[in-house]
């Protein structure tokens, strides 16, 4: 009988751009004040990408060539490439394409995804079934969004909420019972007026009205969105751990989506976890939308062990919402 396939994480990597934008420098911008970001999302500071001509594949390709490096892989050895993003370089290609052109994974076919916040949970499982399917050994899955480039910095509603960064793992086969679980992905598309760019797309191509009307930025009604985000998150955590019949003690790390500090604790009250349990980094980067899943994993790395049961928790735009089971596999 052969043996069960699953997904596990082997590496990551990260890249976040050098540029700081501080609420003191948000106060200078915009009517509003750094006790007011602070207290209702829990953010200090975002990261913005500035370097002339640099796009969201810039920042995948160096957070890529890093991982590459660190683990002596041949960029011609990466199968697929999942970037998660929606903040693509261009309509067309695909982000990816132009992440493997940059990179010189020449084998590699890839694309993107785009779920907002959720993207990258969405990517992992898309992953997981390319590896579980036995046909691919090594599948990068990318969270990736400039989102400075889509917010009105006029607007203190979002401009506070988002910066810009990467965040990438590797998947390869595991045959010893670590890597992806168990997950639980959704969607309501009725969702998205609440949480949407108006123009841009086919509905509203580009035009001098969309441009003057500021339609090309992120458009968020917050109070319905958090609503939605607080039940969504906190309810498919919970969800995952009684299909598995995992308790809290069973946890070693909740990773959920860095949106909003209070989406966070609502989420770890539920799940019966205590604050050391949680990875929070929304404090210095903000929320990177797909970027935010891999960049709590690549910060809190040294402090994860083999075995580890980590819920990955995520609730964005569109809305899409989901968690994903792990166990770490190094």
């Amino acid at each position: 009988m052969s043996q069960k396939i699953t997904a596990a994480i082997t590496a990551i990597d990260a890249y976040l751009p050098p540029d700081i934008l501080t609420n003191f420098d948000l106060e200078k911008m915009v009517d509003t004040n750094d006790e007011w970001i602070r207290s209702r999302t829990g953010i200090i500071e975002r990261r913005i990408l500035k370097t002339p001509g640099w796009a969201s594949s810039d920042m995948a390709a160096e957070a890529i060539k890093s991982l590459l490096e660190k683990k002596n892989i041949d960029p011609l050895s990466i199968d697929v490439i999942i970037c998660a993003t929606v903040t693509p370089d261009m309509v067309f290609p695909a982000t990816a394409n132009i992440i493997g052109d940059k990179v010189g994974m020449k084998n590699a076919w890839g694309f993107d995804l785009s779920a907002a916040c959720s993207g990258f949970l969405f990517g992992l499982q898309t992953g997981a079934a390319l590896i579980e399917s036995g046909k691919y050994k090594k599948v990068l899955v990318v969270g990736v969004d400039k989102m400075s480039s889509i917010i009105d910095y006029t607007d203190r509603n979002t401009c506070i909420i988002f910066g810009d960064g990467c965040g990438v793992v590797l998947l390869e086969p595991n045959f010893d019972g670590y890597g992806i679980m168990d997950c639980i992905l959704k969607s309501d598309g009725s969702g998205r007026k609440h949480l949407h760019q108006k123009a841009g797309g086919s509905l509203k191509p580009a035009s001098h009205e969309t441009i003057t009307n500021k339609e090309h930025f992120v458009y968020q009604e917050g109070q319905a969105v958090f609503k939605a985000a607080v039940k969504g998150m906190a309810d498919v955590s919970y969800e995952i751990l009684e299909r598995n019949n995992l308790k809290s003690e069973d946890i070693a790390w909740l990773v959920p989506h860095q949106a909003n500090l209070r989406i966070i604790d609502a989420t770890r009250e539920r799940m019966g976890l205590p604050e050391e349990k949680v990875m929070v980094n929304i404090q210095r980067y903000g929320n990177t939308t797909a970027g935010t899943l891999p960049l709590c994993l690549y910060d809190y790395e040294s402090q994860l062990k083999k075995g580890d049961n980590i819920i990955l928790a995520s609730f964005g735009g569109g809305y899409t919402w989901g968690s994903i089971w792990l166990k770490w596999a190094y």
